[in-house]
């Protein structure tokens, strides 16, 4: 199959999926309205609500949500064939990621901005919220810990790119002065940093910087010393104000993005080159897990992610201008993933063989075991980059490290913001904890105390995952992979519950979105149970006294909000839930420019509906 065809038949799908779908859901299911005031408006602080242009918070919510995740997941999952997994991206995309993006920023719009947690305690039951941050809490502890491993591992076998790398902090910071401090557009000076980052691919190329000399003298491997240096940076970069250097970040990030796509669409076109992988694979190994329900939790960020709802309902909601931009914000950065996705498949079943080292060999070779599918998934997408970028004429070498360049900055970027969501999830699960004790007492104290401590928290935050990240073995990119894929999918499954009850208190139909929903904890709960009975016959000390019981609480966990989002659509369905009146969703009071005109409810410290907003505000001023 031409690689060409591939590409540009998935871009028609996803074109219409945007031209015809998207527009059903905002006028059928979510019933957007011009006129509503949006939080961003209604609780405009100049911080955290913002009113701002959709083009802009298209670009920061599809660069905070595309990390190393829709990239890693395809480049494991053509394992199976590119079929399957061309499949499930292009109808995750289209009807379950953007149902659950677009939905997600919809609600939360119509919740003053609150953050999916939240709004599961507000719209499904108190115990709803509860479940559902804990199970965030695993899902960002896993996020962190495979993207570092990620990163550590590039950043060992491509010592070239370290330097680029590097590089992108202080620029970065230095597009952030230059846009806070003079406030000045920032897509001059971030295309200038981004210049001036490519120009250092040859210097990184002249002077390789490696800690394998470290690793030498102090008996540590190099991988282990890269994942500590990258949980420092994480733990320096969550403190540091939004604006010094994860958004100035996010500026280039955005623009190197669609750098990464165009090469790569580009050289597919330009070579006009065959996928060497097979449409279905006949000869998977027998000791190989099975494509169900592998397949859909193997593939999460691409197809559909439930971390996604995090950002949507987390910063994104904060920021929409006007509800229909939800529409476009939503949806069309469902469908840059599934793009970013697409381009991991072609790469490592087209691109791949055009890498020199990789001439004359046959693709099953590359994928012969699942052990080796899993093994350097971020490595065959590099090569895959470099056999296209050859296309075009750029040479190996330095197609390679533009192509761990990009791995690097998305997972880098998702990295430091995980961290900062995780401290959050922390402050807010302490607060309930102190809620439960009388005011005043020593345990109230303790837990309030521990939400205002941001050092503490944030060490938490970084400690956990960097735990579960030193655990021996190659477990890192195949079993621990799954088990964030799982839990990732299982996260989009319980915030499209949350979205279903929503549509159904306001008397919309819901089938569009009890589908996927149904679908998708179908698959993650077969995935936990069939990868929990795996670690108890393993009987490694490793898999029965960490992986199992971790698999265990997810599951719980799980099964336990399963219930509760059950319960809320058959009393929605029922009629003994009590529908959603639009005029009480948030306040509703006169926008004149910036400056809210009226109804004097809903602070920026109350009305967010989190409760540790203004902690937040206090340490990014």
């Amino acid at each position: 199959m031409p690689a060409a065809a591939v590409l540009l038949g998935t871009l028609a799908l996803f074109a219409l999926g945007y031209r015809f779908y998207s527009v059903y859901l905002a006028k059928r299911v979510y019933a957007l309205e011009p006129s509503f005031v949006t939080p961003a408006h209604a609780y405009n602080d100049g911080v955290d609500f913002v009113p701002t242009n959709k083009h802009i918070v298209l670009a920061h919510h599809f660069i905070s949500v595309a990390g190393a995740a829709p990239i890693v997941g395809p480049a494991i999952a053509v394992f199976w064939g590119w079929g399957p997994a061309l499949l499930w991206v292009v109808l995750g995309t289209v009807f379950a990621a953007g149902a659950h993006d677009f939905g997600s920023i919809a609600v939360s719009v119509r919740h003053k901005g609150r953050s999916i947690g939240t709004l599961a305690g507000d719209v499904i039951s108190r115990r709803a919220r509860v479940l559902f941050l804990l199970i965030i809490f695993f899902l960002v502890t896993m996020v962190n810990a495979v993207f570092a491993i990620v990163v550590a591992g590039l950043l060992e076998q491509h010592p070239e790119a370290v330097l680029p790398t590097a590089l992108t902090l202080p620029l970065a910071i230095a597009v952030g002065q230059i846009v806070y401090r003079r406030r000045t557009p920032a897509l001059v000076p971030s295309l200038v940093a981004l210049v001036l980052l490519y120009s250092c691919i040859p210097l990184g190329q002249l002077l390789p910087l490696t800690l394998d000399p470290v690793a030498e003298a102090t008996g540590i491997s190099t991988t282990v010393l890269w994942i500590l240096v990258l949980f420092l940076y994480a733990y320096i970069a969550s403190r540091l104000p939004v604006w010094m250097l994860l958004q100035p970040r996010d500026y280039i990030n955005q623009h190197q993005m669609v750098v990464a796509l165009v090469v790569i669409a580009a050289g597919v076109l330009v070579g006009m080159n065959t996928i060497a992988a097979p449409l279905l694979r006949e000869d998977v190994p027998a000791d190989s897990p099975s494509i169900f329900p592998l397949l859909f939790v193997t593939i999460a960020c691409g197809a559909v992610s439930g971390f996604h709802s995090l950002v949507a309902s987390g910063t994104t909601s904060k920021q929409v201008e006007k509800e229909p931009d939800s529409r476009y914000v939503g949806y069309m950065a469902a469908l840059g993933e599934g793009s970013l996705a697409l381009a991991s498949i072609l790469a490592c079943t087209a691109g791949v063989m055009l890498f020199s080292g990789n001439q004359g060999m046959e693709w099953s070779g590359l994928y012969a075991t699942w052990e080796d599918a899993g093994a350097d998934p971020q490595g065959m997408f590099v090569d895959g980059v470099a056999g296209f970028a050859g296309n075009l004429g750029l040479p190996e070498d330095t197609a390679q490290v533009f192509g761990a360049l990009i791995i690097v900055s998305f997972a880098v970027t998702t990295l430091d913001t995980a961290v900062r969501l995780k401290r959050y999830i922390l402050q807010e699960m302490s607060l309930l904890a102190a809620d439960r004790f009388e005011t005043g007492s020593t345990a109230n104290r303790a837990f309030r105390g521990f939400s205002r401590n941001l050092n503490i928290t944030t060490l938490v935050a970084v400690a956990l995952p960097f735990g579960l990240a030193m655990v021996p073995g190659d477990f890192a990119l195949g079993t621990l992979w799954v088990l964030f894929g799982t839990t990732n999918q299982l996260t989009a499954g319980l915030a499209l519950a949350v979205i279903a009850v929503w549509v159904a208190k306001r008397r919309r139909n819901p089938v569009m979105i009890l589908v996927p929903l149904v679908f998708l904890l179908f698959m993650t709960v077969w995935a936990l149970v069939e990868q929990l009975l795996g670690f108890i016959d393993t009987g490694s000390a490793l898999d029965v006294f960490l992986l199992a019981p971790l698999d265990s609480v997810i599951l719980l966990l799980a099964l336990w909000m399963i219930v509760e989002s059950f319960l809320a659509l058959r009393g929605t369905f029922k009629g003994t839930a009590d529908p959603i009146d639009p005029s009480a969703e948030t306040d509703q009071v006169a926008v004149e420019g910036s400056t809210v005109v009226g109804s004097g409810k809903g602070t920026p410290e109350t009305g967010s509906g989190d409760s540790t907003a203004r902690e937040r505000r206090e340490e990014e001023k």
